[in-house]
């Protein structure tokens, strides 16, 4: 049995949970093969099953305390392989022609940083030559390969930049991105019972959502969603009746001017470097080398001038913050410094909507919130279209379901 060459083309990607064992991959082909019936030709991207990744992360610090990044990438693809195979098969088993291809089949080119891999080019004649003989096209996520056809990774919800770049490259009708929730919710439902699910929500405002901690979609495919124009529908693969959320150009009318929903990640240190001469290219100096030495800086902010000395404070993931504080104090001699000091207690909430670039009030009105609710804020930082606050982590929860209640986020 084989779709309709002719038919619209989709994209689709099944994250981990959606593909966690036999009977969720079965469930998962059964939903594919009912749309192939329907006429519409299906490039599916898989993730690896459930917590594939992280048994072998352990199985490779079983064997050695450094692992070669090239070999953990080699590792790492392994994981949705078996998944694509696996859903392959599971069409098969249902009267539909499939096949599974890794992403060096599917013509995924990356640059060779391994563990975070960007996508250079998308060669698409394997693909298309498949889905021209009527073939479901299963893909494995979160992987290419290097021009020395070495395999590489992508990092952090790579497969959902996968399903997305896959949509721009094939020029998709659209791109269907599933998972456990249904959708973009207005806060982090694990934490604030009262967060809803998002009908549409634009590209800028997704993005500043997923940089400031939303999970559901990672940012990079957020960026290339906007950059190609792919429509992008999130949506629960075991909640078939819930419509999802559409990221697109442009966002409904009625959710214009307000906020659209909060965001909120935790394990966050806070590094102050006390006593910083106040100089041009001081800043340089003390961020080009934790750049080199693969440390995310976030938020910056650097006190007034006293007598030309100034305290620099910036902000790491948790699992950085050793390295951020060994490269900052091995530099305190050069920068002539006093000292830096740590705090890796703390987390962030963030507010987003495009109306805050435009109306007052919106600032005022999260301060005011967090403070009644005896929430101290470490640091502020803030785009046209966000609001972050970093606060003890303890308190992220608080904040968040503070925050939802005063901008009204439970009503449509």
């Amino acid at each position: 049995m084989a779709p309709d060459a002719a038919g619209p083309l989709v994209v689709q990607k099944y994250g981990g949970s959606s593909v966690a064992d036999a009977g969720r991959i079965t469930h998962v082909a059964s939903r594919i093969a009912e749309r192939a019936a329907g006429g519409e030709r299906i490039v599916a991207v898989v993730s690896a099953m459930g917590d594939t990744t992280d048994r072998l992360i352990g199985l490779a610090h079983e064997i050695t305390s450094a692992p070669r990044p090239r070999e953990m990438d080699m590792l790492f693809s392994t994981g949705e392989a078996v998944s694509s195979t696996l859903l392959s098969m599971a069409l098969h088993e249902l009267g539909r022609d499939a096949i599974s291809l890794s992403g060096m089949q599917a013509g995924i080119r990356t640059d060779a940083v391994f563990g975070r891999a960007r996508i250079a080019d998308i060669e698409t004649a394997r693909i298309e030559r498949e889905l021209a003989a009527g073939r479901i096209v299963i893909v494995a996520g979160f992987q290419g390969a290097s021009d020395d056809f070495d395999i590489t990774t992508l990092g952090r919800g790579g497969s959902d930049t996968t399903a997305v770049a896959l949509a721009a490259a094939l020029r998709a009708d659209r791109c269907e991105i599933y998972t456990d929730v249904a959708g973009i919710y207005t806060a982090d439902p694990r934490i604030c019972p009262e967060a809803r699910p998002l009908r549409d929500i634009g590209y800028e405002e997704m993005l500043e959502l997923a940089a400031t901690g939303a999970r559901v979609m990672h940012a990079r495919a957020v960026e290339v969603g906007a950059l190609y124009g792919v429509r992008i529908l999130v949506a629960s693969s075991f909640e078939s009746d819930a419509p999802g959320t559409l990221i697109h150009e442009e966002s409904t009318m009625e959710q214009a001017d307000k906020v659209r929903g909060i965001a909120h990640e935790q394990a966050i240190a806070k590094i102050t470097v006390r006593g910083v001469p106040d100089r041009p290219g001081i800043a340089a100096q003390l961020f080009t080398p934790l750049a080199e030495a693969g440390v995310s800086v976030d938020t910056i902010v650097q006190n007034a001038s006293i007598e030309n000395l100034t305290d620099m404070t910036f902000t790491v993931e948790r699992g950085d913050a050793d390295e951020a504080l060994r490269v900052t104090e091995a530099l305190l001699p050069q920068i002539e410094a006093s000292e830096v000091v740590a705090d890796a207690d703390l987390g962030s909430v963030s507010i987003v909507g495009t109306g805050m670039s435009t109306s007052p009030g919106f600032a005022a009105r999260m301060f005011r919130t967090l403070f009644e609710h005896g929430i101290n804020i470490e640091l502020i930082s803030t785009s046209e279209i966000r609001i972050t606050c970093i606060v003890r982590e303890a308190q992220v929860g608080d904040a968040v379901r503070a925050l939802h209640d005063a901008f009204d986020l439970d009503r449509e």
